[in-house]
Parts: C-alpha cells; structure tokens; sequence
C-alpha cells in the first residue's frame, strides 16, 4: 500500500469569514455524486476569481484536517471511483497530441462538438467530466496555487492499494502501451536521421522496452520486493535517457532546422515519457511519490476534458508546434537588429537613412504607376513588383527598413523566457535591458527612414517636375495623398494595423523558409544536382549557394511582403471592402509627394495633422507587428506571462534610473547590467 503521510504543520489556517464546507458520510454506490457536490461547493462564482476559489479551497483544506470523518468520506469517494473505473483511456491518451493526421483529428473535433462522444460509467474520464462538467473549471483548477493542491493530494494521504488485481493490471496495462507507443516514436526517421550511428540513436528507446516488458513478465510470474525495485529504477534510468535524447535533438534542431513532424513526434514522446515517469512512481512502492508531478496531470486531465473539443484550441496548439522553431529563425535574425554599444546604434541610424533613400523612390514609381491606365489586377501587381524589388534592395544593399525589425526582435525578446531551451528562472534584469535594446534601435531605424525619407521625395517630386513640366500629383490627387494619411479624415489607422499584420505574416513565411533550407539541405542537394553542375561554373555554383544559403527566407519573406502591401488595394476595391494598407515610410513618400503637387498651399494646422496621423500610422504597424509575433514566440515556447508579473516593476525601475538608454545607446564605459 502507497501511503503519504501528511504533515500537520503543513496544513492551513482556518480563513477568516468563511463558512466551513460540509461533508457528509455517503454511501459507496453515492461517491461520485458526494465528489460532484464536493466540488460544486469549491467552485468559485466566477472561474477567474481565483482569490475565492482559494478561500474556499482552504476551506476544504482546514476541515479535513480537523474532521477525520470527513477525511475518511472523502478519501473513501476518491478510492472507490479508482477501484471501480478503468483509468487505462485516461493514463494513455488524455493530454496526450493525437497520433491522428491534423485534417482528420479537427474533423473529429468538429463532429464532436455537434454530438459528444459517448463515454461510459466505467471510464474515469466520465467520472472527470461528471465531477468538472462546467467547460470553464479548468480556469480556476489551473489558478489555484499548485502548493494548495500538493497540500490536499499530500494531507489526504492519497491511497493506491497496490494489493487490487484490477488496478495494479490497469497501471501495468498502461505501462506497456505507453512503452510501445515511445518505442515506435523513437524508431520513426524524424528522430534518428540525425544521430550518425543509427543504434545510438535507438538504444534509450529499445531499453525502456526491454526492461518494461521484463517487469512484466516478472510480476505474472512473481519477483521479490529487491528485484521490483532494481527493475523499477532501471527503467526510471532508461526514461531518463529518452529525455537526454529528445534535449540532444531539441539543440540540434537550433542548428539544422526541424519540420512540422518532427515537432509533432518530439511532442507526442515527451508526453507519453512523462505519463510513464507517473506510472512507474506509483508502482515502485517506495514510499514517496512525487505529488509536484502527479497534481501537473490532474490539471492537465480537467484542462483537456474540459477543452477536448474546443477547435480554437486544437488549431493554436497545433499551428504552435511549428512556429516555435519559425520564431528561433527569427529571433537570431533579430540580433542584427539590436543595438548594445553606440557604434551599433550609429551604425543602424545609417543603415535606416539608405533604406530612406530607397523608400522614396519606391514612393516615387508608385505614383508613377497610380498613373498608368491598365486593369485594377495589373496596377496591383505591377505595385507589388515595386515593393518586392525595392524591399530586396533594401536587403541586399544592407539598409534597414525599421517596420521590418518587430517581427524579429518581438521573437529575440521572447527568446529571453525561453522555458523550453533554459532549465532555470529567466534573468528579467537582462530583458528589461533587452527591451530597452529593441526601443532605442526601433527610434533610430525609425529616425533614420523618415529623415530621408520626406526631403529626398519632395526633391524627387520637384526634378521630375522640372524635367518634364508635370506633377506626379495635383489637385484633388495631390489632397487626396495627404488626406489618407490623416486619421479621422480616412481608415489610415484600420489600414495600418492591417499593414503590421502584413509585417507579422512576411516574418513569418520568412522564417519557415529560412528553417526549410537548413533543415530539407538545400545546400547540399543542389551542389548535388547534375543539371545545376553543369549549367554554372565553380565560382558561380558557390555564389548562388551562399546566397540561397543566407538570404531566401529574406528574399521570400520581401516578395511576400511586397504582394501583400501592392494588392490590398485591389482586392479591397474589388469586394467593396474597406481594406487597403498604410506604411509609415510610404505614408511618409506619398505626404512629400501631395504637399509638393499642392503648391506648398497647405495650413500648418493640416501639416501637424498629417504628420500625426503618419507617426500614429508607424505606432501602430510597429505594435500590431510585434505584438503578433511576440504572441507567438511567447505561446510557442509555452511560456505564461502571468509568471513573471514581477517583470514590470523591473521595467519601471530601469525605466526611473537609465531613461535614456531607451532612447541612445549608453557609453561603452558604462552597461547598465544592475537595477538594484
């Protein structure tokens, strides 16, 4: 028998106020029943009031440390439900990724929320669901303290009776199809094209197996209290080393990229890993079970039955897998667009003024082309060709277009609370100078686009008009460029939080190209390939190389970005939507280019009126870009904001004591690495 001696020190104070919960002695054949009404007692008014779910959970605490007949009923409810339901579906599957196709798992999910599956009374899932039936209970299980929970589960006493045939074979059961399922994962190609020997990269996966199966054969035919802990710690040794195996892979994956199966794989294993470290604590008899871990699978069991058909969820945990090693790619692209000593931030300044140059041509032959009679389907393309090829030689030139920079540095900012590459607490003093990094380096390339950016294109304007007696605009065209980029006078500010989607979106497509040449070996098959050999010499095969090598999730992600900017307008018109875009630096051309067609007659109060509405443009293509792709760094690495709320008050203190660095780069002599 597993017993878990509670501590009475442990055990809590009465709360103030607060009217004990009543339990009353039931009979067997009424345990889940006491066990619904137990819980409806403990659920708060509000899922989200966790304050009172913890009051009234302290509550719970208090009288069955006080009242040993209600420890008795309760423990009594609880024993029963396990005796008397097969727990097998709920050890094996239940928070665990489908091994089903993601097509065919949302199609499931979509005929069960029209009809629910049917479970029977003896599955523990039904008695979950009987017990948790509001689709909103895992809010307040998850935000109650997980210390409270240890001290019910501990002061409990739960008690497995390992003397019962029916669970006893239930956990054994459970053991071997998990051991199988991991065994079958560990053997698929995703996870051992990489290791060079093929028995290395097996071997952990096989043992577990092996001495899972040796138990089992062991305990049918009868084995002694010694051998049934040497096999027991035997097989904890070789989960182990499944889970030194899956970290070695998770690092390499940094390196040489990953695909969305081997994510899902990698999942699916460190689940059923996990699952099987559960079920081997309960049956090693040792006297102390590990309560941290088994109270992180009770809310994960009441979160997933709850949650179990919600396709939102389904889709975001699914679209997560992939994007954390997307959001990798483009946090290390992001570095390049974090300053730490003055040269950089000096150096980003320039970078910034020769995308301004670019910018502004670009403004000047989208105008050009606004003039060409041609078909609203080709006046977009032939924009979106503009855009592409100007944002490449933005790239290729090594200047800097600043809207560009949050998709980056939004996933190298996240990267700080990396809970899935670092063990340990993140450092918050680091990201609070992290983000003081990102603000000063957003000004300057900000700062540096603009600059350039309004003087160059009124220059422009003029010397066209000067060499060929024509304005690029005039009149009512001319008003109508100043006019949209003021906010209560048009949907500038709609249009530019499209526009900052627009920018999210190209970060991401090029981010899963970058990941899709180093992980397909895009290198290495085309030296491969006897067309390629033969088309190109040496030097030039090396010099496309290199350059696909490090640039085509850059290359995609600007051709993505140019044809999502240059045909928002058309299919806006042509669905009569109000959907178009509003790009701080094109905003900022286009201004240049009405105020110079208008003759300079334009009122100071409309100037600052325009000028605002383009800042407010570049605000809101900045936030929207990086708060998308710092929502999905931040869900993909399974971090949880609410965690680390202490990081504010590190923001603010930093902000009071060095509020320039968020505006320059400090002097080399001092680094503000200390916010005590």
């Amino acid at each position: 028998m597993l017993r878990i001696n509670r501590k009475k020190n442990d055990l809590p104070k009465p709360p103030g106020k607060q009217q004990a919960i009543v339990l009353p002695l039931h009979s067997p054949n009424r345990s889940l029943e006491f066990l619904a009404e137990l819980i409806g007692k403990m659920r708060p008014d509000n899922p989200r009031d966790t304050e009172q779910a913890e009051i009234r959970f302290k509550a719970l605490l208090y009288q069955v440390s006080q009242d040993r007949t209600s420890l008795f009923s309760l423990r009594k409810a609880l024993l029963t439900q396990f005796l008397k339901t097969n727990i097998v579906i709920a050890l094996t599957e239940n928070g665990i990724v489908s091994s089903r196709g993601f097509v065919q798992e949302l199609m499931s999910k979509v005929k069960h929320k029209l009809l629910p599956e049917l479970q029977t009374p003896d599955n523990f899932l039904f008695v979950i669901n009987k017990i948790f039936y509001k689709k909103t209970d895992h809010i307040w299980v998850e935000n109650i303290d997980k210390d409270l929970w240890i001290q019910f589960f501990e002061g409990l006493g739960i008690q497995i009776n390992l003397t019962e045939p029916k669970l006893i074979l239930q956990l054994q059961q459970s053991l071997q199809i998990l051991s199988y399922r991991v065994t079958t994962l560990g053997l698929e190609r995703e996870i051992t094209h990489r290791y060079e020997n093929f028995g290395d990269a097996v071997f952990p996966f096989l043992e577990q197996n092996r001495l899972i199966n040796e138990y089992l054969k062991l305990s049918r035919e009868g084995m002694d209290a010694h051998t049934h802990r040497i096999l027991l710690a035997n097989i904890t040794e070789a989960l182990h080393n499944c889970n030194q195996s899956i970290q070695w892979i998770k690092e390499q994956r940094i390196v040489v990229g990953t695909s969305l199966a081997q994510t899902y794989i990698i999942t699916r294993l460190q689940q059923q890993i996990d699952r099987l470290f559960i079920i081997v604590d309960v049956l090693d008899t040792d006297n102390h079970f590990n309560t941290d871990r088994f109270v992180d699978y009770f809310k994960t069991v009441v979160h997933n039955e709850n949650r179990k058909n919600s396709i939102k969820e389904f889709l975001s945990e699914n679209t997560s897998y992939l994007a954390y090693q997307i959001a990798e790619h483009g946090g290390r692209t992001g570095e390049k667009f974090i300053t730490t000593t003055r040269r950089e931030f000096w150096k980003m300044f320039q970078s910034a003024i020769g995308g301004g140059i670019i910018i502004s041509f670009i403004g000047i032959i989208k105008n050009l082309l606004g003039k060409m009679a041609v078909p609203p389907f080709w006046q977009g393309f032939l924009t979106s060709t503009n855009y592409s090829l100007g944002f490449i030689l933005i790239q290729d030139t090594g200047s800097t277009l600043a809207t560009k920079q949050p998709a980056y540095t939004a996933n190298n900012v996240a990267s700080s609370l990396d809970v899935q590459k670092f063990g340990e607490e993140p450092d918050l003093r680091n990201l609070a100078i992290t983000v003081a990094r990102v603000s000063r380096t957003q000004l300057a390339s900000f700062t540096g686009n603009l600059i350039m950016v309004f003087p160059l294109t009124y220059c422009l304007a003029w010397l066209f008009f000067e060499s060929t007696g024509t304005m690029i605009a005039s009149g009512a065209a001319a008003q109508k460029l100043l006019t949209d980029q003021q906010p209560f006078h048009s949907l500038a500010l709609l249009y530019a939080c499209f526009t900052g989607f627009f920018l999210f979106l190209s970060g991401l497509i090029a981010g899963y190209v970058e990941n899709y040449v180093v992980y397909g070996k895009m290198a290495d098959r085309l030296r491969n390939m006897s067309s390629f050999k033969n088309s190109f010499s040496e030097k030039r095969r090396y010099k496309i190389i290199h350059y696909l090598e490090n640039n085509l999730g850059s290359l995609m992600g600007n051709i993505a970005l140019g044809f999502f900017l240059g045909m928002a307008g058309f299919f806006g018109k042509t669905f009569g939507l109000p959907f178009d875009i509003r790009h701080i630096t094109i905003s900022a051309a286009n201004a240049a280019i009405g105020f110079f067609g208008l003759g300079h007659q334009v009122s100071t109060k409309e100037i600052w009126y325009t000028l605002a509405g383009i800042g407010g443009i570049g605000f809101l293509n900045f936030a929207v870009s990086f708060g998308l792709a710092f929502m999905v760094a931040v869900k993909s690495r399974g971090i949880r904001l609410r965690e680390y709320s202490a990081f504010a008050g590190i923001l603010w203190k930093y902000i009071k004591k060095y509020p320039r660095d968020f505006i320059k780069a400090p002097y080399s002599g001092r680094q503000a690495t200390q916010l005590n």
